[in-house]
């Protein structure tokens, strides 16, 4: 098990937690999705002016996950605003992401990423954390289903000319 350290992202770090979201979401979609989509939703969805603002939000948290080596960013968690197709109150909020590269995984840092993405919520004040994985997805879906997530409805949208099926899971906080 590796040290990762972990903090909050200011809008300084939103460089660094855009590359990682490039990489981990081309990691994770690669041979799934098509390459031009992956390159063109990553551009428009993980930008560093994106993360930059979200860091700025006070209602929004980014947690980056840096290597104890040097510092390299390896994982991230963005918390916001739910905007899913289910009934949501003022006491949920959105693990809109939680990711790590590679190198990183099967290390613990997933888990040490979900227990502060917990932390965070409810520092936030939130009583219910909701998430959305791609259902054919069983790896993330196992490791959230492990966290103690439950499924509370589905979704789809879109990627590039894909359209992809998310299951969409609620922790109690």
């Amino acid at each position: 098990m590796t040290d990762w350290r972990l903090r909050r992202a200011s809008p300084e770090d939103a460089p660094a937690v855009a590359l990682v979201a490039g990489a981990s979401f081309l990691s994770t979609f690669a041979g799934i999705l098509d390459g031009a989509d992956i390159v063109e939703h990553v551009g428009r969805n993980s930008s560093a002016a994106k993360f930059a603002a979200w860091s700025a939000n006070p209602d929004s948290i980014v947690t980056l996950a840096e290597h104890p080596e040097g510092g390299a960013p390896v994982g991230y968690t963005l918390i916001t605003a739910p905007d899913f197709p289910i009934e949501t109150g003022a006491g949920d909020t959105k693990l809109r992401r939680i990711y790590t590269l590679p190198l990183a995984q099967g290390t613990g840092l997933g888990k040490a990423l979900m227990r502060r993405a917990i932390d965070d919520a409810r520092g936030l004040g939130k009583d219910r954390l909701l998430l959305g994985v791609l259902g054919t997805n069983v790896r993330a879906r196992t490791f959230y289903e492990r966290q103690g997530f439950v499924v509370a409805g589905r979704r789809q949208y879109q990627v590039g000319r894909a359209l992809c099926d998310d299951y969409i899971y609620a922790l109690m906080l």
